[in-house]
């Protein structure tokens, strides 16, 4: 099946390399290949990539594995120009697969998202913000060559299965109040206002339908 699994040489050799290593951590959890859905959910400051999992007819996603991030730029608090360093912050989804990534393997991010573009500056908010391979980022997450292969064979797998849209979220870290409080930045009514989603999915494990006012806030 290696052969047949993708045109793509770089997806190829991650499936040769790490489709077992895929299936059992998802066998693990009761969970088919066939069948995944998955969720992915990144914190800054503890530099934390996690994979959450489930069949697409099951309610509730279950943790599947974490990665490290290998290399973080700007400071915390959410992108909102072009050129600012800064990784992303809110509520995502995967829009574009990249084979031929000169980061190796890249899953593109649908940012500026509805809120971004509220809240972003107007003529050039920033783009081009991917999950991806090697050791280097001024505003996306790196993860190396070796654990992009695996995040990019659950995307894969997922898409595979009918997923159309991945929901990537991305936070400063995780967000409780003494968290959000003790660093004391002007982000934090952003954040405050992040915290509703982060809560909705600790509480349900399912993803909350998002919405965005005209203010660029989100709704859950």
């Amino acid at each position: 099946m290696n052969n047949d699994f993708s045109p793509y040489p770089r997806v190829r050799e991650a499936y040769g390399e790490k489709v077992d290593v895929i299936k059992k951590l998802l066998a693990s959890k009761d969970i088919d290949t066939n069948t995944l859905n998955i969720f992915i959910r990144a914190f800054k400051t503890e530099q934390t990539l996690e994979i959450w999992g489930k069949n697409s007819f099951d309610k509730k996603y279950k943790l599947v594995t974490t990665y490290d991030v290998c290399k973080l730029s700007g400071s915390l608090g959410p992108k909102r120009r072009e050129g600012d360093g800064q990784i992303p912050e809110g509520c995502y989804f995967i829009d574009r697969y990249n084979p031929k990534s000169s980061y190796h393997l890249s899953l593109g991010l649908n940012y500026p998202n509805a809120s971004d573009k509220i809240l972003s500056d107007k003529d050039a908010p920033g783009s081009d913000i991917f999950i991806h391979g090697q050791c280097v980022t001024v505003g996306c997450l790196p993860m190396t060559d070796d654990k992009i292969k695996e995040i990019y064979l659950f995307a894969e797998f997922a898409k595979r299965s009918g997923q159309d849209k991945i929901p990537v979220h991305i936070f400063p870290f995780h967000l409780i109040d003494k968290n959000i409080s003790k660093d004391n930045t002007q982000h934090q009514d952003f954040w405050r206002n992040l915290k509703g989603g982060y809560e909705y999915f600790e509480n349900n494990h399912t993803i909350p339908i998002i919405q965005v006012d005209n203010q660029g806030k989100y709704l859950w």
